[in-house]
């Protein structure tokens, strides 16, 4: 099966990959920009958006996904931006298919393990029950209950959409992250490299790439460097939209 894509404007290829919960169209804004300069991809992965829904689900298959998009679209050399699980992804798929990728830009994440943190938005999730939960202002005061920061809970309910008359359903495969959580916080297997020219964008205000990953990102990303998006947390690109795509435009230039 191929993933979905929503693809637009024309130049060399500049693929995009979402972060966990997330899907393609989160990044509609700056993709219409980046379509003025390239032909982008922006890309639901497996158990999210529109893409197809599988029980597996860890870097390698998604990386074999993204593999198998590539040689469906018949994409030579691709440029590759990945935010937080989809730098995960690109991170992987660089260093496995190091022939494919012309550029590679990481958002906010690096190389390491991460511990599982997302049991709160896993909570909430979970406690919706589509039978009882069967507007859209139920379904939002149950995730309310668990969750307090509107951004999250504006980011999740984009994943709620009408699948008959009378119900609604989560866009991702809810059960299959729920088993597989653990498995986003995976690390870059050890002695990988990526040579090719390599941007990690970091949010000011994260605390997911830190001091302690400089060496680390320089191991597998020898050709890299790492820049702070200011007064931007994890959501980098949604909190600081400018910023991030002047930085993403001068290196790809």
């Amino acid at each position: 099966m191929i993933l979905h894509s929503k693809i637009q404007g024309t130049g060399s290829p500049l693929l995009i990959l979402h972060g966990y919960f997330g899907m393609g169209d989160n990044w509609k804004s700056l993709a219409n920009k980046f379509a003025e300069t390239f032909e982008v991809h922006l890309i639901d992965q497996r158990n999210h958006g529109r893409s197809f829904h599988a029980y597996d689900f860890d870097y390698e298959l998604l990386v074999e996904d993204l593999f198998k998009y590539i040689q469906h679209h018949n994409l030579e050399k691709v440029n590759l931006l990945g935010h937080s699980m989809g730098g995960k992804v690109a991170m992987l798929f660089s260093v496995t298919f190091p022939e494919f990728v012309d550029k590679l830009i990481v958002a906010d994440i690096s190389p390491k393990y991460y511990k599982p943190h997302h049991q709160q938005i896993l909570a909430a999730l979970n406690a919706v029950n589509f039978q009882i939960q069967n507007t859209r202002s139920k379904i939002e005061d149950t995730l309310k209950i668990y969750i307090k920061d509107r951004g999250i809970l504006l980011f999740l309910l984009k994943n709620v959409y009408r699948k008959s008359k009378d119900t609604y359903a989560f866009r991702f495969n809810l059960e299959s992250l729920t088993v597989n959580n653990s498995e986003v916080g995976a690390a870059l297997p050890s002695y990988t490299e990526f040579d090719g020219e390599t941007l990690f964008l970091s949010g000011e205000n994260s605390n997911y790439i830190t001091e302690n990953e400089v060496d680390l990102i320089a191991e597998h990303f020898p050709n890299s460097k790492i820049i702070t998006v200011k007064n931007a947390g994890h959501w980098l690109h949604a909190e600081n939209p400018t910023q991030f795509y002047n930085e993403v435009i001068s290196f790809l230039s």
